[in-house]
């Protein structure tokens, strides 16, 4: 293997571990959000959807798609 190729793998890796973290943050995030909205914390809730919202993009879109996906396919 060589050393391109391993720094290569070991880049899409971390990507991959950041995206995933990042996703879950903020399914996390939203699904909290939903409990603060039931239970009336209006203000709190709204701030969770945000933030949630914005690591949901990040992760998904940001990372796995731009980075990871793009990565895969150019190297095919």
């Amino acid at each position: 293997m060589s050393s391109e190729l391993l720094v290569e793998s070991l880049s899409v890796l971390l990507y991959t571990a950041a995206a995933a973290l990042l996703t879950a943050g903020g399914t996390l995030a939203e699904y909290t959000s939903l409990q603060h909205y039931g239970s009336g914390e209006l203000m709190v809730a709204l701030w969770l959807a945000a933030i949630g919202g914005v690591m949901l993009y990040a992760g998904v879109y940001g990372i796995a798609y731009q980075k990871v996906l793009a990565r895969v396919v150019a190297h095919r």
